[in-house]
């Protein structure tokens, strides 16, 4: 939500992470933006949790947060990103002649159907990451 709205609010935003030079869509210049954020807030808050739970180094709890979240988090986003194309390129744009914007009930319908994507890719990734060790269970 934070990288959508403000890129939303601050175009330029998405110019930085290759609007206008890497890609045509500003939708995919949000999604470099999307993916940063989530796998630095999800690695801070993997950290917090581990680190004190297994009484690590600062160095061992950096490793541990990224090998509990790096996989997960990539999964959830490609669940997520890919359904997002799909509904965005395949059905708005056809149907509607356009993309939803962030501002819109469509966009933000959308995006609960992606979390759901995200949840089903993202769910096998943890199962093995808990039996292995790497991350905790909830």
């Amino acid at each position: 939500m934070v990288a959508e709205w403000t890129a939303f609010g601050a175009p330029a935003v998405a110019t930085w992470f290759g609007w206008h030079t890497l890609f045509a869509e500003k939708t995919f210049a949000v999604r470099m933006l999307d993916f940063l954020l989530a796998f630095g807030i999800g690695v801070i808050f993997q950290y917090f949790t581990i680190k004190p739970m297994r009484d690590l180094s600062v160095g061992q709890g950096v490793v541990a947060a990224l090998k509990a979240d790096a996989a997960s988090i990539t999964a959830w986003q490609v669940g997520m990103y890919g359904l997002m194309a799909l509904v965005q390129f395949g059905w708005f744009r056809g149907a509607y002649g356009g993309l939803a914007t962030v501002a819109s009930p469509e966009f933000w319908f959308a995006m609960q159907l992606a979390m759901l994507a995200g949840f089903a890719t993202s769910y096998p990734v943890n199962w093995r990451l808990i039996r292995a060790g790497l991350k905790e269970k909830m």
